[in-house]
């Protein structure tokens, strides 16, 4: 398992980003050779949750790679097998709807069409704001998608936010194993918090 070697790709849900750092310190902890991916829209937004330099740094400085963050970079996934796992973490709406339709225009999009080309798993962290809502058609045809598995996610505020959903990115290398044993972790639906 040390040998794995692993994507950790992040796209939007900004307020998740200091959650999804601490995951990806854990995978790499537990993997070493870990490739950090990231949106090119969330390669060049800052917000009120912190700046983007400072986000791309920070994978950098954990993973002692420089992050991929465009279509271009993504593309030699797939065609040179740089892969084991993909992790999605977060994994927005708008990504499970792209993932969901094949759409591909993003780095992150690229990276999980590369890199299920091969039959390797993809392992989505959702984080989105109308996962029983919108998104819910998508979780569903990607739930019902050969290699691809989701982390166990829950509601996150039921009477603030009533259709949010966002992974428990603390079970992404439990997440990881299972998927890399073809096995979906159970219950993938959580309770509230």
């Amino acid at each position: 398992m040390e040998d794995w070697k692993v994507g950790f790709a992040f796209c939007g849900s900004f307020c998740t980003y200091d959650s999804a750092m601490a995951a990806l310190e854990a995978v790499h902890r537990r993997w070493k050779d870990v490739t950090p991916i990231i949106s090119e829209r969330s390669a060049a937004t800052d917000t009120r949750f912190g700046c983007a330099h400072d986000f791309m740094k920070e994978m950098q400085r954990i993973c002692d790679k420089r992050p991929i963050d465009s279509i271009l970079g993504a593309e030699p996934i797939g065609p040179k097998k740089l892969l084991d796992v993909l992790v999605i973490c977060p994994c927005t709406g708008n990504t499970l709807a792209k993932l969901a339709a094949g759409v591909t225009d993003s780095s992150v999009t690229m990276a999980a069409k590369a890199h299920l080309r091969n039959g390797r798993p993809l392992v989505i962290a959702v984080a989105t704001n109308d996962g029983l809502a919108g998104s819910a058609k998508n979780i569903g045809a990607l739930m019902d998608k050969k290699n691809v598995y989701f982390v166990p996610f829950r509601q996150d505020d039921p009477t603030g936010k009533p259709t949010s959903l966002v992974a428990d990115f603390s079970r992404i290398p439990e997440t990881v194993e299972a998927a890399m044993e073809g096995r979906q972790v159970q219950p993938v639906l959580l309770g509230s918090i």
